[in-house]
């Protein structure tokens, strides 16, 4: 007989003589007190942050060919000593002085600059991708390029990438965030914001309620990044007078020698509110040294 039935045959004999035999546990380890046999209190809830299952939204990235850009008169990085890199910089110094000192005030919008002009044609585009390039070869300055000449977008298209989602997108629909439609390019420290998806009340989008909240989105989330808008001509839409008014830096595009006086001064009377303008006299004839270059308070 085994040990086993040994001690089973011997804890019946005590049973039937009236022995209470208590039991062991059922584990092999050491037993535990009946009164520490309760179970634990929970512990400590853990509650998802807002938004933690969803997944990490990050730009897109884009290649931009930078032969073709130099081979079409804009900026390149390789070139950043050349006869038009000295021009843009001395546009863009006066503009980032004025971003800086406006970084510590409240609500501060002296980081979003909007790059105009009267009429259309008179290179306003050219001029706001070549400002954005030249600050995006600072050392400590990111730039975020806008389309926001949403009847005529032509940003991307001199860039020679194709039109995607963005501004316009991301005012008709709340749920789209703007990094979601943002493009990073191969230029260190530039990113774009297409024009977006095409709409019969993209005019009225730009002096909307909804494009205020992204100004402020802007204002806040970048406040270490410097914003271009390529915006619309002031004398064709009213709406390009509205979103003068909403931000800290307007670049005015004169074409020498051909845009009426007439209209120069209705395009600076529309833009009277904004505290900065700066005026660029584009397609010069001869270079003029220091008169090329004008401020307007």
């Amino acid at each position: 007989m085994s040990i086993i039935q040994k001690a089973a045959q011997r804890l019946e004999e005590l049973n039937r003589a009236g022995v209470s035999v208590p039991q062991a546990p059922a584990s092999g380890g050491p037993s535990a007190p009946m009164a520490e046999s309760r179970t634990s209190p929970p512990g400590p809830r853990v509650v998802p942050a807002p938004g933690a299952d969803r997944p990490v939204r990050r730009s897109a990235e884009v290649e931009l060919n930078l032969q073709k850009l130099e081979a079409d008169g804009f900026l390149v990085p390789s070139h950043a000593r050349s006869l038009m890199s000295e021009e843009f910089r001395h546009i863009k110094q006066p503009l980032l002085r004025a971003a800086r000192e406006a970084q510590g005030q409240r609500g501060h919008r002296g980081g979003l600059i909007m790059v105009t002009s009267a009429l259309p044609r008179e290179g306003k585009t050219f001029c706001a991708i070549n400002l954005a390039l030249s600050m995006a070869m600072e050392v400590d300055t990111s730039v975020l390029l806008v389309d926001a000449d949403v009847v005529r977008p032509a940003v991307l298209d001199r860039l020679g990438l194709p039109p995607g989602r963005g501004l316009l997108d991301v005012l008709t629909d709340p749920s789209l965030d703007l990094s979601e439609v943002m493009l990073r390019t191969n230029i260190p420290k530039l990113s774009l914001l297409p024009a977006g998806t095409r709409n019969a009340r993209s005019t009225e989008l730009l002096g909307s309620d909804a494009m205020e909240r992204l100004l402020v989105d802007l204002s806040n989330r970048y406040s270490d990044r410097v914003v271009i808008f390529d915006a619309p001509p002031l004398l064709l839409t009213s709406e390009a007078k509205v979103l003068a008014g909403r931000l800290g830096q307007v670049v005015m595009v004169v074409e020498a020698a051909n845009t009426p006086r007439s209209s120069v001064n209705e395009a600076f009377a529309a833009v009277s509110e904004c505290p900065n303008v700066v005026t660029v006299l584009n397609r010069c004839a001869e270079p003029v040294a220091d008169n090329r270059y004008g401020y307007y308070y």
